[in-house]
């Protein structure tokens, strides 16, 4: 009786005005994470490039390990979900002796020309370190009374983590240390990188319907891609002007920052894909996890590094 005595269009209305609320609800949540996500940039960004353009090359090195920890313990979080422990504590020493080694093979290429008799130092070597985290992995492993299944996907785990993240992301350290031109030439790698993501963001949501990746990272399109490596040349042209290196350089670089951390990108988001995670952490407001904000940077790295040093110096 009551139902029938309601006009017609009451419900209707009614039912018009939920969908309208909720509408308003979710605008209002995208409006606050942009807003904070705008906030975290605005703060780090002038951080980021005040240490890279001014600090000497140890500042960048303890900043890097402290990324590179953090972005390992968010890869290792990640595994857990999925039933894989990593060691946590000996690995992420062993991270931290990757750049401390990083920061050395730097200075060593630094004072070479003043004469190797002037550097009284110890010599530290890559495989010194790779060799005291085996060994330390080994003696865990030897101590414990898990399963030697369990023995293997925490060492295959841990030693993941090494090789995809840290061995690659400390390549910035050797960068930044290159005489003269390493400030200039690491700030050009982070901003090839902030400009790529940026493009390929806004284009892919734009016009993006070619999907790259789709079982992969479905939100991946080639129209972003392409845009991303845009980008990456654009920034190359900008820099090009003020650099000793030749623009046709600049460009490779460009190009090769672009492509490796697109990869890069792409595979860190494979990795929360298998666990069903959206974001690697939360310890930057609006933007995620470390290893969100890296991802692409860290095969962005080596490529621009791997460039300079095979092709930049070899030739000039």
């Amino acid at each position: 009786m009551f139902t029938r005595a309601i006009k017609p269009g009451f419900r209707t209305s009614l039912s018009s005005e939920i969908p309208a609320s909720s509408s308003h609800q979710e605008k209002d949540r995208m409006n606050s994470a942009t807003g904070l996500r705008i906030l975290t940039a605005a703060i780090l960004i002038p951080v980021v490039v005040a240490a890279i353009w001014w600090g000497p090359t140890w500042l960048v090195a303890f900043l890097a390990a402290i990324v590179a920890v953090a972005a390992l313990l968010e890869f290792f979080e990640i595994a857990s979900r999925q039933g894989f422990q990593a060691y946590r504590l000996w690995t992420s020493l062993a991270a931290a002796g990757i750049i401390a080694e990083q920061w050395y093979a730097a200075r060593q290429a630094s004072v070479l020309h003043l004469g190797e008799l002037l550097d009284r130092s110890p010599r530290v070597s890559l495989e010194l370190v790779l060799f005291a985290f085996v060994l330390g992995v080994a003696v865990i492993a030897l101590g414990s009374r898990r399963s030697i299944t369990e023995l293997l996907v925490s060492i295959s785990v841990s030693a993941a983590g090494l090789v995809f993240i840290v061995l690659p992301f400390s390549a910035v350290v050797r960068i930044h240390g290159v005489d003269l031109a390493g400030p200039q030439l690491l700030l050009f790698t982070v901003v090839l990188v902030w400009v790529g993501d940026s493009a390929a963001y806004f284009v892919g949501r734009g016009v993006g319907r070619w999907k790259m990746a789709p079982r992969l990272s479905p939100n991946k399109t080639w129209e972003g891609a392409i845009a991303n490596l845009l980008g990456a040349l654009f920034v190359a042209a900008v820099f090009g002007y003020w650099s000793r290196i030749p623009p046709v350089h600049m460009l490779g670089m460009a190009a090769a920052g672009s492509i490796a951390g697109q990869i890069g990108d792409i595979f860190e988001s494979t990795w929360k894909r298998s666990a069903g995670v959206k974001d690697s952490g939360t310890i930057l407001p609006g933007h995620g996890g470390m290893l969100d904000r890296i991802d692409a940077l860290i095969l962005a790295a080596p490529a621009v590094w791997y460039y300079f040093e095979w092709v930049v110096l070899k030739k000039y």
